[in-house]
């Protein structure tokens, strides 16, 4: 506990620091008798989570979660570990990231009951949107009523304040007005004039997010996202993102939940520059346990675009953790875009601008930030993977299609960390251009909604692409689970062989199992003379080739190659 209170004193100073601590420390007692003392959490080559939206499945008569449940407890078990259900709370806007109550689930979805049938099979991943909260939060409702409680609960810059240096994620304005007891206020409002962020310089809203924290895994909660986390603390004359209080309140998080409830993982979304994004691991052992790798989506869809690997291999052999207790949270596709924030420094300019031609050419859409010096710039690709890869335009075999999409999520499964699957990544799905039209907001092309009753007639008939991807990813997965190579906190040597190949080796954390990754990144046969990694027979894991480690050999475009010593 001593962790805890020299923290917030590091943030409140002495006095407040201390109050604050006296009153966290009564909550955790109440909480600690709540939790289980004999859940083990951790991590394994198991575990894959699935990212999906409560309402992603509807049925008429029933409610959504009921009917998610339904679905992960029949087509899934043996395809993930972990349901990642995003934001099921009231909202008023941006599709749950705008939360009226946090500790409430939206009846139009279902009740808590509904979530507990999911964690039932399966590990439960919550979304702590804590940067910002929806204008009908009751917080802020009682701050523009005048209660003195909620007078410094959200951000009211003062005249003097310099806020010229803020960095922005969106093009709409900083400050939106309020009218209140006290007449119009500016609020700040980093991503909508309906999104009102927090003020973490009064501790009470510290204690009263730790408490929602803590509500959480009460309800199951085995991993927490923190939803925009890089903006959460506000200084005049700073850039307000990635500043030193945020890191440290982070560190607050961990340190509670290591002293209540140590099975829990905090996961920091921060679509920022690759740099500042692993800045979230602290030295390893006091933030986060897993970062969402933003550079990966970007970079493989680089690679496919190009037909090489060498930007890829290159910046996956310059990956680091700080210790062997953090690791990645891998993804390709999620309810948000493709970042484009994390090339900055990896690709030049020209090649990020190609980048967002070919996927407009694909029927994607862009979204844009301000700078500090006012001019737009591309921050966000909105586009589905599977577009984003597939021109839906061009005359091309789908068999094609669907191995170029393999082959990307190929990669993100060979690479060390955690995987993500993206619910619409699962099941193969296109973009839905008219409902991003229909909604006027760029994301919702890869929001689709899908109906109960088509998605599993898709999934049993072998024909349709939504088959063939899962079919395939389900595969993969099978052969990733049982072998401690992917295990998350394996190490990966990037083995360099032709331009289009990516080459991973994977070895377990014991040095037992080694599995050697190859993947076809173009449309082209590439040739490889000598491997020079097992000098022996090796087979490969998905087709049961054998090769030998010596001789040459080709890969088809697009093919993958896990590889393994052959057993006698």
């Amino acid at each position: 506990m001593m962790r805890v209170r020299d923290l917030l004193v590091q943030v409140y100073g002495n006095d407040a620091g201390t109050s604050a601590f006296e009153q966290l420390s009564q909550t955790l007692k109440n909480y600690n008798v709540r939790f289980s003392t004999t859940r083990v959490g951790g991590l394994s080559q198991r575990d894959v989570i699935l990212i999906t939206y409560p309402d992603q499945i509807q049925q008429a008569g029933r409610h959504p979660l009921d009917v998610l449940a339904e679905f992960c407890q029949s087509y899934l078990p043996d395809i993930v570990t972990g349901i990642h259900i995003l934001p099921f709370y009231p909202w008023t806007s941006d599709d749950g990231f705008s939360v009226i109550d946090y500790r409430e689930v939206d009846p139009r979805y279902g009740d808590w009951s509904d979530i507990e049938k999911i964690g039932q099979g399966f590990r439960l991943m919550f979304d702590a949107v804590i940067n910002h909260a929806s204008v009908k939060n009751a917080w802020f409702q009682s701050m523009l009523a005048g209660d003195a409680r909620y007078r410094d609960y959200f951000v009211v810059p003062g005249e003097a304040d310099d806020l010229s240096h803020v960095v922005r994620p969106r093009t709409l304005p900083l400050l939106s007005p309020f009218e209140t007891e006290e007449g119009i206020k500016e609020v700040w409002t980093t991503f909508s004039a309906d999104q009102v962020d927090l003020n973490y310089g009064t501790p009470n809203v510290l204690l009263e997010i730790l408490d929602v924290l803590l509500f959480y895994v009460a309800r199951g909660a085995e991993f927490i996202r923190l939803d925009a986390i890089a903006y959460l603390w506000k200084e005049s004359g700073t850039s307000c993102i990635n500043l030193p209080q945020t890191h440290h309140i982070i560190q607050l998080f961990r340190a509670v939940l290591d002293e209540v409830a140590p099975h829990v993982l905090l996961i920091t979304e921060t679509n920022v520059p690759h740099a500042d994004n692993i800045s979230y691991f602290g030295d390893g052992t006091n933030e986060a346990q897993m970062v969402y790798n933003f550079s990966l989506p970007p970079l493989v869809l680089h690679a496919f675009q190009t037909g090489s690997a060498e930007t890829l291999s290159s910046w996956a052999e310059s990956l680091e953790l700080p210790s062997d207790k953090v690791t990645f949270f891998n993804f390709l596709a999620s309810h948000d875009g493709i970042g484009l924030n994390p090339l900055h420094g990896i690709l030049p300019e020209e090649e990020i601008e190609a980048i967002v031609s070919r996927v407009q050419s694909h029927g994607g859409l862009v979204s844009f930030k301000k700078d500090v010096n006012g001019a737009s710039r591309p921050y966000e690709l909105n586009i589905n993977y599977f577009d984003a890869l597939n021109d839906p335009n061009a005359d091309e075999p789908l068999d094609t299609q669907v191995a170029r999409f393999i082959a990307a999520h190929a990669i993100l499964l060979s690479m060390r960390g955690v995987p993500a699957l993206y619910f619409h990544s699962l099941v193969g799905s296109r973009g839905w251009r008219d409902g991003a039209i229909a909604s006027g907001q760029n994301r919702t092309i890869n929001r689709r909604k899908l109906h109960k009753d088509e998605l599993p007639e898709s999934l049993a008939e072998s024909s349709t692409p939504s088959a063939r991807v899962f079919q395939r990813l389900g595969q993969l997965l099978k052969i990733r689970r049982a072998h401690a190579a992917f295990h998350p906190y394996s190490s990966q040597q990037v083995m360099q062989y032709a331009p289009e190949i990516f080459g991973l080796l994977r070895t377990s954390p014991d040095g037992k199992d080694k599995v050697l990754c190859l993947q076809n990144v173009s449309a082209q046969d590439v040739q490889i003379n000598s491997l020079q990694v097992f000098h022996d027979q090796m087979r490969d894991l998905i087709s049961d080739q054998i090769i030998s480690d010596n001789t040459s050999f080709t890969l088809e475009p697009y093919q993958t190659l896990w590889l393994a010593r052959l057993k006698d």
